[in-house]
């Protein structure tokens, strides 16, 4: 019973970062129908300047939390007014191909300043040891991390179900031609969404710094897995895209520590194919209407 629940803890720390990007993902498709291969990229460029800043400049975690979020969510609004929004009329593979362009461009340009080795990153000295959890301990880091997960994603939630700005930026997420039919400028919209979902990437590089080894590579085989939750999720939909985050981060936990190697290593796909199989948009994403 205690190795079943500590490896659900660490299940859903997973959790908490797929939740946080599909979350990022899931509110730029929505908006801009734009599918982000470059969310990995940021989620690398948050860690390794979480580790820059504090290797460098003596900046600590605390302030890396805030600093490279809000930077790398004004890169990511500069790069969608000078190339993004330039393909949005085009079909949807250009702008796939440009955000894959990015990606190399971003892990090469990490790599030839720093190489591929792997640096490590100190979590913040109140952050060390761990909690009593009655049966087990576990890590205070980890415990941090589920915490303030969950909390940016109720707040996220919050943001866009009870205020004005969040009931256009949903509305123009989910039904964006209803959303233009009312008056309202959808355009206007793109770019600080944009932002906002490069820096949640960025939140969950910074938070993934401590806990995992900082490499330009560390992005690259995330992203597969999170373009995964995002689907069975269901492209756009918010909610489903962090259910589906804390789910997928259960199932590869289990998975890991109770079925052969081989198949651990494929759940997740399994579970897409299963899911778009049975519902092709998705667990909670919404039907097409046919053209």
């Amino acid at each position: 019973m205690t190795g079943f629940l500590q490896n659900t803890f660490n299940g859903l720390v997973s959790g908490a970062f797929y939740a946080l990007l599909a979350l990022g993902l899931a509110v730029i498709f929505g908006m801009l129908r734009v599918v982000n291969f470059a969310h990995g990229a940021f989620y690398m460029l948050g860690a390794f300047g979480a580790y820059v800043l504090l290797a460098e400049a003596g900046v600590p975690f605390w302030w890396a939390l805030v600093i490279m979020p809000v930077g790398l969510g004004l890169l990511g609004m500069a790069l969608e007014r000078a190339f993004i929004h330039r393909l949005t009329r085009l079909d949807p593979l250009y702008n796939f191909l440009l955000t894959f362009g990015l990606t190399l461009i971003l892990q090469d340009l990490v790599k030839g300043e720093y190489g591929v080795r792997s640096s490590p990153y100190a979590a913040p000295a109140e952050l060390n040891g761990s909690v009593d959890l009655g049966l087990f301990d576990f890590p205070t880091y980890r415990v941090f991390i589920l915490g303030f997960a969950v909390c940016v994603c109720v707040g996220v939630w919050w943001l866009l179900g009870h205020t004005r700005v969040g009931m256009v930026v949903r509305a123009a997420t989910e039904r964006p031609e209803l959303t233009r039919a009312f008056g309202i400028n959808v355009g206007r919209w793109v770019t600080p969404v944009f932002g906002f979902g490069i820096a949640l990437a960025a939140l969950a590089g910074v938070l993934a710094a401590p806990m995992r080894a900082v490499n330009p590579l560390m992005g690259a085989d995330l992203i597969i897995v999170v373009f995964a939750v995002v689907v069975i999720g269901g492209l756009g939909s918010i909610f489903g895209s962090v259910a589906a985050g804390f789910g997928i981060g259960l199932i590869q936990a289990w998975g890991e520590a109770y079925a052969p190697a081989i198949l651990a290593q494929t759940l997740v796909f399994i579970v897409m194919a299963a899911v778009l199989l049975w519902r092709p948009a998705g667990l909670f994403g919404r039907e097409e209407a046919p053209a």
